[in-house]
């Protein structure tokens, strides 16, 4: 379930924000559905992701999802909501400030960015920008997750992980799941245009991160690690 572009962005950042892959080595391949037995409108809704180590063990379980009881927030029907801790995830040490001017201007300079929401008024974005304020790199998707999967995608493909010295701007809520997604590329500052839950609040102040929400109308409220915003 996702908007249609992207895909090996939105592929690669998922293997690597859940820890199955550790660096862009660790990726042999990325194509789209090869199998004839698949029907052909579907192959395209594929990928397949093959690694070049496939030998290491990997807890499959943990990804398991269930979907008796959903949510468009928090851990999006986890199975087994594990420790990022235990995946040898340390706080983030990073010594950026950003203005509180810039941090005001991020959610109209997102906007000017998003392309496909220009012309359908209908998607979330992802943005990354420069302790100034500049764009570095926008995707969109109809689920924020997903977009900022694509976002740390492709960072990881193009070579530019960690994400040192940046702020993530994020369109509705700050959830757990964005959080997390966002230590693993080890963004340390996250804003977005709406509330943060409280998982991601515990979640910013344990590994580190600055997050701000409520961005909007030259107003934010700053949740963690305040000493960032200048």
């Amino acid at each position: 379930m996702r908007t249609p572009g992207n895909d090996f962005e939105l592929a690669a950042g998922f293997v690597f924000s859940e820890g199955i892959v550790r660096s862009r080595d660790e990726i042999a391949g990325l194509t789209y559905c090869l199998d004839p037995s698949v029907e052909p409108e579907q192959r395209y809704n594929i990928v397949t992701v093959e690694l070049r180590n496939p030998a290491r063990t990997l807890d499959l379980a943990r990804f398991e999802r269930h979907f008796t009881m959903s949510s468009s927030c928090g851990v999006c029907g986890r199975a087994q909501l594990d420790s990022i801790r235990s995946l040898g995830v340390t706080p983030i040490e990073d010594d950026v400030r950003i203005a509180a001017s810039v941090v005001y201007a991020l959610p109209q300079r997102m906007r000017e960015a998003q392309r496909i929401f220009e012309k359908t008024g209908g998607l979330h974005a992802a943005a990354l920008f420069d302790e100034r304020g500049d764009v570095v790199a926008v995707r969109e998707d109809v689920g924020r997750h997903n977009a900022l999967d694509k976002l740390v995608g492709w960072a990881l493909l193009d070579g530019r992980l960690p994400l040192r010295r940046c702020a993530l701007m994020v369109s509705g809520r700050a959830s757990y799941e964005i959080l997390q997604k966002s230590v693993m590329a080890r963004i340390p500052i996250v804003c977005s245009v709406s509330a943060p839950s409280s998982l991601a609040v515990e979640l910013a102040r344990e590994f580190n991160v600055t997050l701000v929400g409520f961005v909007r109308d030259d107003r934010a409220n700053v949740y963690t690690n305040s000493d960032r915003v200048d």
